[in-house]
């Protein structure tokens, strides 16, 4: 575990990297693996519900494709794929940063599974790094819905990460989602944690 070498004095929350993933509607896990085909779970997210699948898919753009990238069930009303800006220029994708759900007119993608293929003529998107949070902890941090906050993490590459936004739900263990960029530029890995200021 890595705590804070901060100079900011507010709360203290666990720090988690997002890796490339996909999240799937019902039609397309039965066209990438098969009629009837039920996502299998590997373990679950600290998000309470969400889950890793044993499931792994191949992503392709114009430039390029990306192999072995997870499944993360439940299922959702529509499919989406969420990369790091990296992942994009090697796909040759222009993947806006949204936060997930935001997917009008984000990049088209290819997905390709052992039973077939399905083409997005969008889905694909840059996860704008964010805090998920209870309306408890919320109210305590004295933070709300669509809030943006700044949150500090210490250590020799030790940095502000800006503009992170607040996502608040009952159902939400408090945690804040940084993509795998955005970690290995600070230099983070393992259990760490960052202060709000």
């Amino acid at each position: 575990m890595s705590s804070c070498q901060c100079s900011g004095g507010g709360p203290s929350v666990l720090i988690e990297g997002s890796a490339r993933h996909v999240h799937l509607k019902r039609e397309d896990v039965e066209a990438l693996f098969g009629s009837g085909y039920a996502l299998r779970k590997k373990r679950g997210l600290l998000q309470p519900g969400e889950f890793l699948t044993e499931e792994k898919v191949t992503l392709t753009g114009p430039r390029g494709s990306i192999e072995r990238v997870s499944v993360l069930g439940p299922e959702r009303k529509v499919s989406q794929v969420e990369v790091s800006l990296t992942d994009a220029r090697i796909l040759g994708l222009t993947a806006p940063v949204r936060l997930s759900g935001d997917i009008a007119g984000s990049a088209p993608i290819l997905l390709t599974g052992p039973a077939g293929s399905v083409e997005l003529s969008e889905g694909c998107i840059a996860a704008k790094r964010h805090l998920h949070i209870s309306p408890k902890e919320a109210e305590a941090f004295g933070i709300a819905e669509r809030d943006t906050v700044q949150i500090e993490v210490g250590g020799d590459r030790g940095i502000v990460f800006k503009e992170v936004a607040v996502r608040i739900s009952d159902s939400f263990f408090t945690e804040v989602h940084l993509d795998y960029d955005e970690m290995n530029a600070a230099g983070l890995s393992g259990e760490v944690y960052g202060v709000i200021v």
